[in-house]
């Protein structure tokens, strides 16, 4: 049983980032936009400042709730934890429940904390589970420019109060992701991403707040090679 739901957790980090990695697959294979279709996404003015606001973040610690719900399942799978984002080095995610672990995603992939302390693989590929890891960075730092080209965006509100929507605008990408949504304020507060297949995943952030600096254990981690 624990390792069943060790498995499944493995899936649910995973999976929050699927739609990123195939994202980042689209990107490779399809061409850059025109700037016709640049200047087409809706509230230009409102991206930007959202975006603006989102890269103004250093590093912040957040709890959040991750809802999974599966075609192929009746129940949906929901995790809960922690998160630290850190812009120059990466994540560092911990689990609560259903169990507990701690997984560590830079540039490099992503690996997970064994209980000596030290890193272990945590599965997948290192090119694929490196794109995903650049993306799911880029998302949570509002670093949406890699995102552009693959998604028309809409976004909706104010400053303080947002919602983006985006929709694939590239054939490949819309045969895995159907739509992502995007909200929150001076953070993202909350991420929807439904896949083509039915599939739907969704974080919600609470009490997000701004750290100087990732703690000793943290840095060792997101530094190792």
């Amino acid at each position: 049983m624990e390792m069943s739901a060790r498995l499944r957790g493995l899936c649910a980090v995973a999976g929050m980032v699927v739609a990123c990695a195939a994202a980042a697959q689209a990107g490779a294979q399809a061409p850059a936009p025109a700037p016709a279709a640049t200047q087409r996404q809706a509230n230009a003015a409102l991206v930007a400042d959202i975006a603006a606001r989102l890269t103004r973040v250093g590093a912040i610690r957040a709890d959040f709730t991750q809802t999974q719900t599966l075609a192929a399942m009746k129940q949906p799978l929901v995790s809960t934890g922690s998160m630290l984002f850190d812009r120059a080095s990466g994540v560092v995610w911990r689990i609560d429940t259903p169990y507990k672990a701690t997984y560590v995603i830079t540039d490099g992939g992503m690996r997970e904390v064994g209980a000596d302390g030290r890193l272990v693989a945590a599965g997948g590929s290192g090119r694929g589970v490196a794109q995903v890891s650049r993306m799911m960075r880029d998302m949570l730092g509002g670093d949406l420019s890699a995102l552009y080209a693959q998604f028309d965006v809409d976004a909706t509100g104010t400053r303080e109060r947002w919602r983006m929507t985006l929709r694939p605008n590239q054939p490949q990408l819309a045969q895995a992701i159907r739509v992502l949504e995007m909200s929150g304020g001076a953070y993202l507060g909350a991420l929807s991403m439904t896949f083509a297949n039915g599939n739907v995943t969704k974080l919600e952030f609470a009490r997000a707040t701004p750290v100087d600096a990732p703690a000793p254990a943290e840095r060792a981690w997101l530094g190792a090679r």
